[in-house]
């Protein structure tokens, strides 16, 4: 099945469903089951903060404060594994505030939690701001959207279709 033809599938299947259908979609969830790794009841569970919320706020499940300096990055835990269906994946992402006023972000964005993963989730961050930043336990440190996902078929060749763009890589197609 060509690329095109599989975007146009999905692209029904997403987007133009009738409307009757995306209602009724719009009531089934993925069950997402989480665990708490130790006693953090003292921290809320990931959860949307608005009906359309599309993330939901992961936070740090840390004993004392992280002085994360400009420029440096570290491993911040949350506390927290998960279960799902497989079909899906957790994606890990940095909060937009945090970005914009300080600089927080992530080194690996998005993070990718697979569906057969039950370890702790656990949050790469870095300080590309020109101050430092302190984590403290509770903080919201990222999101996580849950997103579907399509498993390729892998084909061996010889060779590739050759295209105007060819072998164009990092800034072929302009800035």
């Amino acid at each position: 099945m060509s690329c095109f033809r599989l975007s146009s599938i999905v692209y029904r299947m997403f987007f133009c469903a009738r409307r009757q259908t995306l209602d009724a979609r719009r009531k089934e969830y993925m069950k997402l089951k989480i665990k708490r790794l130790r006693d953090n009841k003292d921290l809320e569970l990931p959860h949307y903060a608005s009906p359309h919320s599309s993330g939901m706020d992961l936070r740090a499940d840390v004993t004392e404060d992280i002085l994360l300096k400009a420029g440096e990055r570290t491993l911040i835990p949350t506390g927290l594994s998960v279960e799902f269906e497989d079909g899906c994946e957790l994606q890990i992402r940095p909060r937009s505030g945090l970005a914009i006023k300080h600089g927080i972000s992530m080194v690996n964005t998005p993070g990718t939690i697979d569906a057969d993963y039950r370890g702790e989730i656990k949050v790469i961050v870095i300080n590309h701001g020109t101050e430092d930043f302190v984590i403290k336990r509770g903080d919201r440190i990222a999101q996580m959207v849950m997103m579907p996902i399509i498993r390729a078929e892998i084909i061996e060749v010889d060779v590739v279709n050759e295209t105007d763009r060819g072998e164009g890589g990092f800034g072929s197609t302009g800035t």
